[in-house]
């Protein structure tokens, strides 16, 4: 009795705990009538089991007191009436906590919801998330349409057709005459393009922020880091300098030809010179990796790998004659462009046609044996193994040792070290081309091997050269340079590219270590929980793919190498940064470029990449890198609820695309799940489309699997978070679960390869998975609608 009535008193506090649930949505409540009796518990007026018991007893004790004769018949009857009063009592109560942990279970989630138990968060982040949150549709307010504009509804997708994603699609207003028939939101448009910024784009904008910040109490490399940064973006005195500090480094070099003025340099001593101070490599490419075939072994080993140069005469593969060949069309005005710079670089006029003319020539012979990548792994070309006595034998014109020595400069190479090559043939066909020149050449004025080289290190140097020369540098490059990029954006890029090591020591102390920590291995926990209840048509291979994950170690990707600003500051110690001078701050990173890659070769582990933003598999180690928690997806004073909202969704779905890319032909679950939200989007939007429906790819289905089920598989982390660490703070007035599903419809318009396979926007999850659950703090159920009563739970 006294433990029926300390259940009764608990009620309220088992109502208000935060205790996770097991997001299964394919859980069905108990039937009717076990409801029901579950639910019949007795009013606070109403006198408990036992005193009606002993009341309703009393009379037939009085009656077997009357006569001794009638005494043992009536202990008898009274025995008899005593067990079957009990055993009803036992029932009763049984039934009566069953359907108080029903209850409970079904309604702790809503209870949770409540604004007014949580502290609302003040910080500044919160507040720019409150603004944001402030200009979006609320799914729980607008029921009907909210995800029809939620990235905005003009949205536009990166495929070739350059389609809206609504158009064509069942459910969209786009539909006609490819216009929006909702009209546009308050702020919509001055947040539009924050809403599709990818998470690369939010990353340096974040490292901007450090880099642009007014802390002078920065060790000695870190300021040096922020000098060099804003160098690059002092535009005024990269123009007043204009071509004086390339003609100055010239001259440094021994002169050119052009000029009149050369001291006739050895050939590979000026190679040499180019690879170990200025990373520029006229002839192939170096850098350094591994070889595939031992990491299949578990040996992680780098080499030094040698592929073909990125050649700066425009090419075309000729799939026929399987060569590369230069058309005309192209080649004028490649020739045009390098008349310009050399004539910025007061060439005479009567001799720069020569120039150019021998400079082209050279470069068309190289060009005839690069071949694509696809081609050369086709081809097995990728990852030849050979010594350095073996590759000087093959092509003798370079002098490799003494080539790979300043290039790497202090390790010890020798003979017999082992390299790695990517297009064989190209190194063998370079050799005679370069004999060739310097044969027919070695003697006369024009000395077109320097000329060629110098013109490189002029390509590799233009990033820090006047508008003169970077408004063209997308016009005789075939790299990935960017003339329409921000300034802010390649300055950020190119900091990176020296300062990589204090750039990743400035994130790791903004990183909340711990956050991330947690958030890793609740999701990573909870996406093991879902993989478990895949069904699978392949059963041997999805148990394979189960007995992989389960080996797999989740962690941030941190590093232990620098650990504090003494070290950095002795690693940058020999760097002098200059702000007025961003050609020569430019040169000396450089320098620090070809460090990297020294280090690199030298070092056993892999240091984290500063600019990923996606997960990496290594060995036995699922290692998430710090760019990826970073605002405005992630802050440690956000509410948990807003961080795997938009965050935990964006790993979930990393680790689905990273470990399952093949699920589809592995398991039914996929299929029967991709149809099912499919059919729900068909019947929501059925009197908007009022056209004819069409059926998904095994690619659309997969990938309305993949988000369906990382934002299922976030929000059981979310909860399991809760059930580590009770309580979350809220935002405009939301919290817990409306504050997830709120951040996440709002979250979830980054692009990514993937994007273009999902057929509806990923927010109109969020009425599938309330559709027929008590997940959600209210019904997102349309009042013009009644169809969606008859749906199917996914």
């Amino acid at each position: 009795m006294q433990h029926a009535r300390e259940t009764q008193q608990d009620v309220p506090m088992l109502r208000m705990s935060e205790t996770p649930i097991e997001l299964e949505l394919s859980i069905h409540p108990p039937t009717q009538p076990e409801v029901e009796r579950g639910l019949q518990l007795p009013p606070p007026t109403q006198d408990p089991p036992e005193t009606q018991h002993q009341t309703q007893l009393q009379p037939e004790v009085q009656l077997s007191e009357s006569g001794p004769e009638h005494q043992p018949q009536a202990v008898s009857l009274w025995m008899k009436h005593r067990r079957l009063l009990l055993l009803l009592w036992e029932v009763s109560i049984s039934a009566a906590l069953l359907g108080l942990i029903y209850y409970i279970h079904q309604n702790q989630n809503r209870s949770s919801d409540q604004p007014s138990t949580v502290t609302p968060c003040l910080s500044p982040a919160c507040q720019w998330a409150s603004a944001q949150l402030s200009t979006s549709a609320d799914p729980f307010k607008e029921p009907c349409d909210y995800f029809l504009f939620t990235c905005g509804s003009d949205r536009i997708t990166q495929d070739s057709r350059g389609r809206h994603r609504g158009q064509g699609l069942p459910g969209h207003p786009q539909n006609q005459n490819g216009k929006s028939a909702w009209p546009e939101r308050k702020g919509e448009r001055s947040l539009r393009e924050e809403k599709v910024m990818d998470r690369k784009t939010m990353l340096l904008q974040y490292l901007r922020e450090i880099l642009e910040s007014n802390d002078t109490a920065g060790s000695s490399a870190v300021q040096k880091t922020k000098r060099f940064f804003h160098s690059c973006l002092d535009t005024r005195s990269i123009e007043t300098a204009g071509v004086e500090p390339f003609l100055t480094l010239i001259q440094k070099l021994g002169g050119w030809a052009v000029s009149g003025q050369w001291n006739k340099t050895d050939f590979n001593s000026t190679l040499s010179l180019l690879m170990r101070d200025y990373a520029t490599f006229p002839f192939f490419n170096l850098y350094v990796g591994k070889d595939p075939e031992e990491m299949a072994h578990g040996r992680n080993k780098r080499y030094i790998q040698i592929d073909q140069p990125d050649l700066l005469i425009p090419t075309e593969w000729n799939s026929k004659t399987q060569t590369s060949q230069t058309k005309a069309q192209t080649v004028r005005p490649f020739m045009a462009t390098w008349l310009r710079y050399l004539a910025l670089l007061g060439a005479p006029p009567n001799s720069d046609m020569m120039h150019v003319g021998m400079f082209m020539s050279l470069s068309s012979e190289l060009a005839v044996r690069a071949t694509p990548l696809q081609y050369r792994l086709s081809k097995g070309q990728l990852h030849q193994r050979m010594s350095i006595k073996e590759l000087q034998i093959q092509a003798p014109a370079i002098d490799w040792l003494g080539c790979l020595r300043a290039a790497f400069h202090p390790l010890p190479l020798i003979e017999d070290d082992h390299v790695l090559l990517h297009n064989l043939p190209y190194v063998v066909h370079m050799s005679p081309i370069i004999g060739k020149w310097l044969n027919n050449y070695e003697t006369s004025n024009s000395a077109p091997l320097q000329t060629y080289m110098v013109l490189n290190l002029l390509h590799t140097l233009m990033p820090a050269m006047d508008s003169r020369f970077a408004e063209r540098v997308k016009n005789v490059s075939v790299g990935n340079a960017d003339g329409t990029a921000p300034r802010w954006r390649r300055c950020v890029l190119e900091t990176e590219r020296g300062f990589d090591s204090v750039l990743t020591h400035l994130l790791s102390e903004r990183t909340a270590h711990r956050e991330a920590e947690e958030m890793i291995e609740n999701i990573f926990s909870s996406f093991k929980s879902k993989l478990h209840k895949l069904k699978g048509t392949n059963q041997k291979s999805l148990q394979s793919v189960m007995t992989k994950v389960q080996s797999l170690i989740p962690r941030l990707w941190i590093t232990s190498e620098i650990s504090g600003d003494a070290e950095l500051d002795l690693l940058f110690s020999t760097v002098s940064v200059s702000t007025p001078s961003f050609f020569s701050n430019y040169v000396q990173l450089l320098s620090l470029l070809q460090k990297r890659r020294r280090q690199l070769l030298s070092e056993p582990s892999e240091p984290p990449d500063v600019l990923s933003v996606t997960p990496l598999l290594l060995g036995s180690e699922l290692l998430f890198p710090m760019g990826m928690f970073v605002p405005p997806h992630f802050h440690p004073t956000y509410p948990r609820a807003m961080n795997y909202g938009v965050l935990g969704f964006l790993i979930a779905k990393d680790i689905l695309h990273m470990l399952l890319p093949d699920i589809y032909s592995q398991s039914e679950t996929v299929h029967a799940v991709g149809e099912c939200v499919w059919t729900h989007y068909l019947t929501v939007t059925e009197k908007a489309s009022r056209g004819g429906a069409f059926s998904l790819s095994s690619a659309q289905r997969q990938e309305v699997w993949v988000q369906y089920s990382a934002l299922q598989i976030a929000l059981q982390a979310y909860h399991q978070s809760l059930q580590k660490r009770p309580g979350d703070t809220s935002i405009s007035g939301l919290s817990h679960t409306h504050l997830f599903l709120s951040a996440f419809s709002q979250g979830n318009c980054d692009f990514d390869p993937y994007h273009e396979f999902m057929p509806l926007e990923p927010s109109f999850l969020i009425k599938v998975i309330c559709a027929r659950s008590h997940l959600c703090p209210t019904s997102l159920q349309c009042p013009s609608q009644t169809q969606q009563h008859s749906l199917q739970t996914c």
